[in-house]
């Protein structure tokens, strides 16, 4: 179907579920299970979820490389076709939203729906000079103090303060623990990631669910993707960047309700 020679599908991925398909693209620093996680279940309730991991994450070994934006995009279609998806949807999140928007203008054939969280067509300078310092700190091999680092910009302050001081050392140590390998690689790929040239000819139905609280990747990135995209929608989390921690069960649902309306 598309026009595209699609590469061997060599990411480790996980699938999961039944039903019409459904393509991840997570987050930098992290991975499947990271992101997606708390609401990889629900998703799998309704759709076949493929949901490969980037160089660096989960099973999929480190790119000595810097990382391709275009390859990491066919991958995630090579992904879905290898597990016998010829259509589905696409979900990204975070830098997994500018990977999904790749893979939907490359490959518009294949693509049903477009759901993007918490995500940007590319970075502005205040993005650009956090991810530039996590990318450096990452480098080092102390995950402890990338952990430390992103804690105040990921997470709402809210969430923060309310966690008594025990807590937040083991929320701290788990979150280290989980620091994906190729996190140097990922946060360089973020610093120049730019797909605004892709989105006036997306035609799918898409969704653009905006963190209010992110400080990661501020809201009015979030924003210009919807007033960009053609016909796109907007939803509201009250969150931070990570709705995966602060509201999931709402999360899935924005998901869900929206590839269910348009039979996705």
């Amino acid at each position: 179907m598309s026009e595209r020679i699609l590469p061997d599908a060599t990411y480790a991925r996980t699938v999961l579920g039944s039903g019409p398909g459904l393509v991840l693209a997570h987050g930098a620093g992290s991975s499947v299970s990271n992101t997606y996680g708390p609401i990889l279940e629900g998703l799998a309730a309704h759709h076949t979820v493929v949901a490969p991991d980037y160089p660096g994450s989960g099973e999929t070994p480190r790119s000595t490389t810097p990382l391709d934006i275009d390859e990491i995009a066919d991958q995630l279609v090579a992904a879905a076709v290898a597990e016998g998806l010829e259509t589905f949807a696409l979900h990204g999140y975070s830098l997994g939203g500018p990977i999904a928007i790749r893979a939907a203008a490359r490959h518009p054939e294949r693509v049903t729906a477009l759901v993007l969280t918490a995500t940007m067509a590319y970075p502005n300078n205040q993005q650009a000079l956090t991810i530039r310092v996590w990318g450096k700190l990452a480098a080092t091999g102390d995950r402890r103090l990338v952990s430390e680092f992103l804690f105040p910009h990921a997470l709402s302050p809210q969430a923060l303060e309310a966690m008594q001081a025990e807590q937040l050392e083991e929320v701290l140590t788990y979150a280290a623990a989980e620091v994906a390998d190729g996190t140097p690689e990922h946060a360089e790929l973020a610093t120049r990631i730019d797909v605004r040239d892709d989105l006036a000819a997306l035609r799918v139905p898409t969704l653009v669910i905006t963190t209010t609280v992110d400080h990661l990747v501020p809201p009015t990135l979030h924003r210009q993707l919807a007033e960009t995209i053609p016909g796109a929608e907007l939803a509201e989390i009250p969150t931070s960047h990570l709705p995966m921690v602060e509201r999931p069960e709402e999360w899935q649902n924005l998901i869900t309700d929206f590839l269910a309306k348009h039979n996705a």
